[in-house]
């Protein structure tokens, strides 16, 4: 198999983790006879630095004229200042909505080997495996009008929060396929008692539910829903719910796991998808070879199922990350006293050799 990949290292650790995730992905297309070309683009931080721009054209001609997008991160405080049209994270925003990227696929899953290193206790994370799905495309980081202006003498910021029938009902279904392939469970959260937008969410995820008469469909209201998940995460499987609320819930979700820098996403719905890790650019860090590789490289993982469909060699990268995690490697958001420390570089060889 031979696939095009953009690869947009972005800003940051995001070079290095980006990097190791390319090395596991060459020795993966080694042991399985693949061929994988680079297409290295720029975004974010990166990019406004060279360009001016966060999302230069050529990078998003790159993107969809490739197989799949591989991002690192993007952002840090040498652009906060940046007026809001020229921060980094505008890369992120425009990349989603050119490339039709609806569904935010963030899976939660405790790896054994790190059961002590969540911050709650053993009994309640141990074999928490949870995938929250996002809406990426609409609500409160899209809805027109926004912006600023003056009220009664005074400057004021608005957001408005909209969405659609369609816009539900795809995410509603991709939630659903996605729980028909699991435990069949599906929380849909909201906050229907207050929001208007809410109301017509969860009118409208009623009706896909009859589609699906073999999904169990429960409804969580997002106040509740992050208490629960730490209460009692077990109780989820899968959960659906809005671009706001899924953006703080999947990372509350993501810290259940010990770090943030474990975890992997997917942003699918277009004809490419684009896969980058759970954390930022942590530019505190950057280019010191600290930085945990592993949810770049699980996002390489699954990047070959869900794009690639290479179940057998997104498996490989699975079972060689949990390997190294049980022999006790760590890097050093996860080194606990009695595990051996590794560096950006050394934990990516670590798991090709595994490979």
């Amino acid at each position: 198999m031979k696939k095009i990949i953009t690869v947009i290292p972005g800003d940051g650790i995001g070079k290095e983790v980006v990097a190791g995730a390319l090395h596991v992905l060459d020795v993966i297309a080694h042991k399985f006879k693949h061929t994988f070309d680079y297409k290295y683009a720029l975004a974010g931080g990166a990019a406004l630095d060279a360009q001016e721009v966060p999302l230069p054209e050529e990078t998003l001609h790159l993107a969809k004229a490739c197989d799949a997008v591989l991002l690192g991160a993007v952002g840090g405080p040498k652009w906060d200042s940046n007026p809001q049209h020229l921060k980094p994270e505008r890369a992120l925003l425009g990349l989603r909505k050119e490339l039709g990227l609806y569904a935010n696929i963030r899976p939660a899953k405790i790896y054994s080997a790190l059961v002590d290193a969540s911050s709650l206790k053993k009994e309640i994370v141990d074999g928490v495996d949870i995938i929250v799905v996002r809406e990426l495309t609409g609500g409160l980081y899209f809805g027109k009008p926004s912006g600023f202006e003056t009220r009664n003498g005074e400057e004021v910021g608005f957001n408005t929060m909209i969405y659609s029938v369609s816009e539900v009902k795809r995410i509603a279904e991709s939630a659903f396929e996605i729980a028909r392939k699991r435990k069949k469970k599906l929380c849909s959260v909201d906050k229907a008692n207050v929001l208007e937008t809410s109301q017509l969410w969860r009118k409208i995820v009623l009706e896909v539910a009859k589609q699906y008469p073999d999904v169990e469909l429960t409804h969580m209201y997002v106040d509740n829903c992050a208490m629960q998940l730490i209460r009692d995460p077990k109780q989820f499987d899968v959960i659906v719910t809005e671009n706001l609320f899924g953006d703080i819930l999947s990372d509350e979700a993501a810290m259940l796991t010990g770090s943030i820098g474990m975890l992997a996403s997917a942003s699918l719905g277009g004809t490419v998808a684009m896969y980058e890790p759970v954390h930022g650019s942590a530019p505190d860090i950057a280019g010191q070879n600290k930085a945990n590789p592993i949810a770049t490289i699980a996002s390489v993982a699954m990047m070959l199922k869900y794009s690639f469909d290479l179940s057998a060699e997104s498996e490989a990268i699975e079972q060689a990350i949990e390997k190294v995690l049980s022999k006790g490697f760590r890097t050093g958001d996860i080194f606990t006293e009695g595990t051996t420390l590794l560096g950006t570089q050394e934990m990516a060889q670590k798991i090709s050799e595994m490979i």
